[in-house]
């Protein structure tokens, strides 16, 4: 557990949290990194660089996902990876080996990313001629989904390996997704306890409009809907248009 995003905090200790002042306290933590993401956000503007959040449990495959989407693009969209690990390089290692910036975050005992780690993090990095930057954060479905980092959009990866009912179970981060992408359907055969239908009912059921994609990045399976999401949302931060909540993938829409 961290101390700035509230996950110390529990219905057993709430009394002596409030009365600590710890509530107050976490308050302002939040209301200050929104004040700087929303800095990170102008900055990426400036730079006409579409942001990407990656969020998902440990092990669901946002760092393969990432090797094959950066390969995918190559020479097509300039991509760069900021990585959010407790500890190690061993993510930013696999990306950068692709040839693509890659600049690790390590966020000692925190359990998620903030405004503040990413703003620090893009001094190491150059956004001139990046079009899209993604940040691949820490392995979590709790706390990373309450840290506004400036991104433009929420990408949740749900694995096959972990059970369809995610979404119900986990529904602030699957309430933030502004696209769910079912990983590993490679292995769907030998998962046959994971229904896909059923997982977007669970994500339905939060009032979430947010497209499902089903995907193997090992396998390229429904990589291409991916890829044409990210050239849709990346021509569209190029072109006016009305301030208004954050737009899902459309171009992923049955």
């Amino acid at each position: 557990m961290c101390d700035t995003c509230g996950c110390s905090i529990t219905p057993g200790n709430r009394a002596t949290a409030v009365a600590t002042q710890a509530v107050p306290v976490l308050e302002g933590l939040l209301a200050e990194n929104d004040r700087l993401a929303a800095h990170n956000r102008e900055h990426f503007a400036r730079h006409g660089v579409l942001a990407v959040n990656l969020m998902s449990s440990p092990g669901s495959g946002k760092t393969l996902l990432l090797e094959a989407t950066v390969e995918a693009l190559r020479g097509e969209l300039a991509c760069a990876v900021l990585v959010g690990d407790l500890a190690t390089d061993n993510d930013a290692r696999r990306i950068a080996a692709h040839g693509v910036p890659a600049v690790q975050i390590g966020t000692g005992q925190a359990c998620h990313l903030d405004a503040h780690m990413v703003h620090d993090a893009l001094h190491g990095m150059d956004l001139s001629g990046i079009d899209i930057l993604f940040i691949e954060n820490v392995g979590n479905l709790v706390c990373p989904a309450s840290f506004d980092l400036g991104q433009h959009h929420n990408v949740v990866l749900l694995s096959v390996t972990e059970g369809d009912d995610k979404p119900a179970k986990y529904p602030v981060m699957f309430r933030a997704a502004d696209l769910v992408l079912i990983s590993k359907a490679d292995l769907l055969p030998l998962m046959e306890d994971f229904d896909p239908a059923r997982a977007e009912g669970y994500l339905r059921d939060l009032a979430s409009q947010a497209p499902m994609l089903t995907l193997s990045a090992r396998r390229g399976e429904g990589m291409a809907a991916w890829l044409d999401g990210l050239r849709a949302q990346h021509a569209a931060l190029r072109r006016p248009r009305p301030a208004a909540a954050r737009p899902h993938f459309g171009v992923l829409r049955a």
